[in-house]
């Protein structure tokens, strides 16, 4: 019997696949697995007893993803569950900042006590004229489950769209419309493009790419939309480009203390991922997701130790390890196997970083001295018997 314990509320669209082996955990330290959306989790005390964290989501900021995999806990997400959801909401806000829709509905409010509103509206309508997207350029960095959909979406309206995305699968690539521009860097994309939208992870690269000199190199009037990572964006180097009106609009599904005041600024509250269908989605892959690895140590969308997929076990015996990424430590792992005269009927080892793990199917059940030889093994952090 495997105990989970939710952190959020879950969409019941996931949590109903639980079959009878499952129950509910009232507790955290008596979880085996936990399931969480937004709760911030660096602060929490993990028991020796939890295996696996799924994230309902794409962002796993609000877990401690080192501290987890050096206590052997494996974190999984969900990536592409919410993308159409993220999809339609960047192309909800290129609408909105080239029509300025938001100013005109926050006018209307203004004079809505007025008995001459409908004269009123006709006179001051013009005030928030904008501009039609078709036939306009759009630039996205980033040509993944979310912004390979948008850049299609833009072309089936009628845009001319550029992406830039060095590490783009080729899924990814055969799904494109053969009318997108791939350029090779991002300044040849900021030149071209009079809307920019953001579809790209936060790393070393992109932290704050979008900064002075990035919007210098960029078209006057441009409009910047990011709906991927709050920090990819330098905010006192965009609040300048507001005001000098080198940027027209911005909008972002992150905001914080500056961008929440910013004129010029359409904060959306991060409403990415929030549809019904999103959150129904997000649960569903995360309780596959921890199901899978519970009951046969597969290892699908973690972001903290490597992926890792045997399918079901059709052997004896099947144990595997998550430890350290150690030279010679699968020849170490199979001496001990072999010590008890154990044969290796499947093997698969794989690494990510500094962590690796093995899984071993065997033509026998372990036993209790071959794990505990595997568990004493230099670098290992945790030690499963699955069947």
């Amino acid at each position: 019997m495997y105990h989970i314990h939710y952190l959020n509320k879950i969409s019941d669209k996931g949590t109903e696949l639980w079959t009878e082996n499952y129950q509910l955990a009232g507790q955290a330290e008596d979880a085996d697995a936990m399931l969480v959306r937004s709760a911030n989790m660096h602060e929490m005390v993990f028991s020796p007893n939890l295996l696996a964290v799924a994230r309902a989501g794409a962002g796993v900021n609000n877990i401690p993803l080192s501290a987890c995999a050096d206590q052997g806990i494996v974190v999984f997400n969900t990536p592409g569950a919410n993308a159409n959801s993220v999809m339609e909401l960047a192309l909800c806000g290129m609408l909105l900042a080239s029509r300025d829709v938001v100013g005109g509905i926050n006018w209307v409010q203004s004079i809505k006590g007025s008995c001459e509103v409908a004269r009123l509206v006709e006179k001051g309508k013009s005030q928030f004229a904008g501009h039609e997207i078709r036939h306009k350029s759009l630039g996205v960095i980033g040509l993944g489950a979310v912004g390979g959909p948008l850049a299609n979406a833009a072309r089936s309206l009628g845009m001319t769209v550029y992406g830039c995305d060095p590490f783009i699968s080729i899924e990814a690539a055969w799904h494109l419309d053969s009318h997108i521009t791939r350029v090779n860097d991002r300044d040849t994309l900021y030149g071209k493009c009079d809307i920019i939208s953001l579809h790209t992870p936060l790393l070393d690269d992109t932290r704050k790419m979008i900064n002075a000199e990035a919007i210098s190199k960029m078209k006057d009037g441009v409009i910047i939309l990011n709906f991927a990572r709050d920090l990819l964006v330098d905010d006192d180097a965009m609040a300048e480009a507001l005001a000098s009106g080198k940027v027209a609009k911005y909008v972002t599904d992150f905001p914080n203390e500056k961008t929440a005041s910013m004129p010029g600024c359409i904060a959306v509250p991060h409403l990415g991922a929030s549809t019904e269908e999103s959150e129904d989605n997000c649960a569903r892959m995360a309780v596959k997701q921890v199901m899978n690895y519970l009951e046969n140590g597969n290892i699908v969308n973690s972001v903290n130790y490597p992926n890792c997929d045997m399918g079901i076990c059709r052997a004896e015996g099947r144990i595997t390890l998550l430890h350290k990424n150690i030279p010679n430590s699968l020849g170490r792992f199979t001496a001990a196997i072999a010590s008890e005269n154990i044969n290796i009927d499947g093997l698969m080892n794989k690494s990510r970083g500094e962590y690796a793990y093995t899984m071993l199917d065997l033509d026998h059940h372990p036993s209790a001295g071959v794990v505990e030889s595997l568990r004493n093994i230099e670098g290992v952090l945790r030690v499963r018997v699955i069947k």
